[in-house]
């Protein structure tokens, strides 16, 4: 019913509102002859429910710390947020986080729906619009982004709410469908919230009974309830999408659990109203056409020919709903808020940091210095010395392994620093147990929540956590991924855990910044570039064996590190015959070759290379200083895939590297088997100048 001359009942209001969020994303899918309009148009009154009634959301001011999130995990259909956004007239903010007048999302952005340079793309993207609360796409990643947001809200509120100020109480809403529900990652975040009670999550599930290339039941039969109360879920059925009432129950249902987290399946039709399409996929991933269209305009009671339809009332709806409700909402925290920095001005000024991203004045006071030491240590144990020492300075920084703190040093160990665990959310060490997938994408949803994370495990699992890492990089936000036994020196584990080419894969990355220090000095300068870091993810690759300590009163200072790459020892006249460039643990072996070359009159300089990307960054005068163009004569060593290096060594050059998997031994003769050692550096040096002759 859209005529505007009728006064409408609440219900007929109601349905005007969830018919409009549905042809606006047939609309809109149509004129980009793309898209995926089944979803939205099925799940639009189970949105729509939660934002006009339950979601704790201004419009005005879209990222007030306390607000409600709403998660769009099954982010191909992207309409739904969009139309929930538009309709609920929420505002864009500027670069400070502060609300402008602008809407986030405009009816014109919609009809630009897939369109180069919209705030429209295919599927959500954190930053490109206020409301959007993270990057979905791959599925399963935004319900593990949900559980790290509900970790954040939980420890958030251990940490400061006080008496009669209760800041924090944020729940989390995440929809998502039958890929959710498949993809690993979705069950390891369902496992772990489960285990954590986080009674502030609820998952909506779509269970529209339809994938992409078929009926779900192709591939999918489980029973997801039985599943989820396995998890320690509350789970609560929808039998009707449309039931407006069932679906309020059901969000009171949730709002009335404390002890766990809620799955509420809803039981949809994909394409509904579509008379040729609806509870097929072909309503799943497609235009619906024009004439079905209109045939699914006609059965909404729409005017077939109208596109982009907004009828009257239906904006007012919307403003005396969520806009009222939120608005209140929000104006009654912003007081509690002015109250409390009164009463704890410490604890308030720690929460505005957190929020601009800031970091406490004397952040990096204390940090550890590492005297030469020729034994030296694990860069994984130096790490966790500056991790802990820099932890105690920055209160909000928190995280932890995927069952390997133990391993890869992450753990925090200083008083107060505590464990997250189910009924007791103050501490800062979380066990994510064996789910590497689901820690990357909660580390991500915690620091979306605006806390600095971090996780941890071997560096060859970073393939579990690559998705989580590259939508770090896509969202520009400061996750931090650190990764230990970084190398073939594992030993006698074997191919199967020894790294060879995440180096080179993880490099290629857009955005990420990545760090392997050479020894502990390099370590501390690593994390000095970290921490500062706003808007780039940081992948930290550290060694288990023992790596000297370099004498930085005999080589250049570990300082350097901030540049990417830096001279760490050169030719008495600075004009080297061959360079030797390195990361890492293969920084000690060419140091040991210079001296080699060195007293036999060969001229060498020795770079150390962290961060490739850093590097990039530089000047051309500060990279042509330290790889200069007119010494051809170069030499890489890097246990790992050679792949990338040649943009360094030159055609020239060689490169000592990885050209297969490792092998089971013990790490020394693991190194010599596969050429790194000392003497081939050198013979590798002597190569590169003997062929420029």
């Amino acid at each position: 019913m859209v005529a505007s001359e009728q006064i409408l009942t609440g219900k007929q209001l109601d349905l005007l509102c969830i018919n409009t969020i549905r042809t606006l994303a047939i609309d809109a899918v149509q004129k980009a002859n793309s898209g995926h309009p089944g979803a939205p148009m099925g799940l639009a009154p189970v949105s729509y429910s939660l934002f006009q009634q339950f979601l704790r959301f201004d419009p005005n001011d879209p990222t007030w710390p306390d607000r409600d999130r709403f998660v769009l995990s099954n982010g191909h259909a992207s309409m739904l947020l969009y139309a929930m956004l538009y309709l609920s007239g929420v505002h864009n903010v500027n670069s400070s986080g502060q609300p402008t007048d602008e809407l986030a999302i405009s009816l014109d952005e919609i009809k630009r729906f897939r369109q180069i340079g919209s705030r429209t793309p295919g599927h959500p993207e954190y930053g490109v619009a206020a409301g959007i609360e993270t990057t979905t796409g791959p599925l399963g990643q935004g319900v593990g982004n949900s559980v790290g947001m509900a970790i954040a809200s939980k420890w958030l509120a251990a940490h400061y709410n006080r008496p009669g100020f209760e800041l924090f109480s944020y729940k989390t809403y995440a929809m998502c469908g039958d890929g959710d529900m498949m993809e690993g990652v979705g069950s390891e975040a369902a496992s772990l919230a489960g285990h954590l009670k986080l009674s502030n999550l609820c998952w909506m599930y779509d269970n529209n009974r339809v994938t992409l290339d078929g009926p779900a039941d192709w591939s999918f039969t489980e029973d997801v309830g039985a599943r989820f109360s396995a998890y320690g879920w509350n789970v609560t059925h929808v039998t009707d999408a449309n039931d407006l009432d069932a679906l309020g129950k059901a969000y009171n249902n949730f709002l009335n659990t404390t002890d766990r987290p809620t799955l509420i399946v809803v039981n949809s039709h994909i394409g509904y109203g579509s008379p040729g399409k609806q509870d097929t996929n072909e309503a799943h991933g497609e235009p619906l056409g024009e004439k079905e269209t209109r045939l699914a305009k006609k059965n909404y009671g729409w005017p077939e020919d109208a596109n982009f339809l907004v009828p009257d009332g239906v904006l007012e709806h919307f403003r005396l709903g969520i806009g009222k409700r939120g608005s209140e909402l929000r104006l009654k925290w912003s007081k509690l808020f002015d109250d409390y920095g009164k009463k704890y001005p410490e604890q308030a000024e720690e929460l505005k940091q957190m929020q601009r991203r800031e970091l406490p004045v004397g952040w990096d006071k204390d940090l550890p210095s590492f005297p030469a030491d020729p034994k030296g240590m694990a860069t994984r144990d130096s790490s966790g010395k500056v991790l802990n020492a820099i932890a105690q300075n920055v209160p909000w920084l928190m995280g932890g392994s995927a069952d390997l703190a133990g391993s890869d040093r992450t753990r925090l160990k200083f008083e107060g620093a505590g464990d997250f665990q189910p009924g007791s959310y103050g501490g800062r060490n979380l066990h994510f147990g064996v789910r590497e997938h689901a820690m990357g994408a909660a580390v991500n949803g915690l620091v979306v929540s605006k806390i600095r994370s971090y996780g941890g495990t071997f560096f060859n699992f970073s393939d579990y956590m690559k998705a989580a890492i590259r939508l770090a990089s896509l969202m520009e936000i400061p996750s931090i991924f650190i990764y230990t036994h970084d190398s073939i020196s594992l030993g006698e584990d074997g191919p199967t855990h020894q790294p060879v080419e995440q180096l080179a894969g993880l490099r290629a990355m857009p955005g990420l910044v990545l760090l392997r220090p050479a020894d502990a000095n390099e370590v501390v300068e690593a994390w000095k570039v970290i921490m500062p870091l706003t808007h780039q993810p940081v992948v930290l690759v550290l060694t288990r064996q023992a790596l000297p300590t370099v004498d930085r009163t005999k080589y250049a200072s570990a300082a350097g590190v901030a540049k990417g790459a830096y001279i760490l020892v050169d030719a008495p006249d600075a004009k080297p015959d061959v360079i030797l460039l390195a990361t890492g643990s293969e920084v000690s072996l060419c140091i040991s070759a210079h001296e080699l070359l060195s007293a036999a009159g060969v001229k060498t300089r020795v770079v150390s290379m962290p961060s490739w990307d850093i590097f990039e960054r530089q000047s051309d005068a500060y990279k042509n200083q330290v790889l200069p163009p007119a010494v051809k004569a170069r030499v890489s060593v890097e246990q790992a895939a050679t792949l990338g290096w040649d943009r360094y060594v030159g055609p020239a050059g060689k490169m000592i590297g990885m050209h297969s998997f490792g092998a089971s031994a013990p790490a020394k003769d693991v190194q010599k088997k596969f050429g790194f050692t000392v003497e081939h550096v050198v013979e590798a040096a002597r190569e590169a100048i003997a062929q420029l002759k």
